[in-house]
């Protein structure tokens, strides 16, 4: 089971006592905000629930799954999440 953003905006909304268009703006924001520090390479902490941050990917060989041929699978900068000890406890 997942939660889309249209449900996670309605409970924002409702835990916060924010309109629906309130709370879909300030969710907006917060993940643009977390994508634009990603993006200029800062990391983002949330003490207690967890990390935001970038992580380099070296190159590496692969196979292609249809052929079986060797290619080289180039480097790339990717997002990542550690999740910290208050959420680890929320979630066990």
């Amino acid at each position: 089971m997942s939660v889309t953003k249209s449900e996670f905006v309605d409970r924002v909304a409702s835990a916060s006592g924010l309109s629906k268009k309130d709370a879909g703006a300030a969710v907006d924001a917060v993940l643009g905000s977390i994508e634009g520090a990603l993006q200029s390479g800062e990391e983002v902490n949330f003490t207690g629930f967890g990390k935001f941050h970038v992580a380099e990917r070296g190159a590496r060989e692969g196979r292609n799954p249809r052929t079986g041929e060797t290619m080289t699978i180039a480097a790339s900068r990717v997002p990542r999440f550690t999740a910290g000890s208050g959420l680890k406890k929320a979630v066990k």
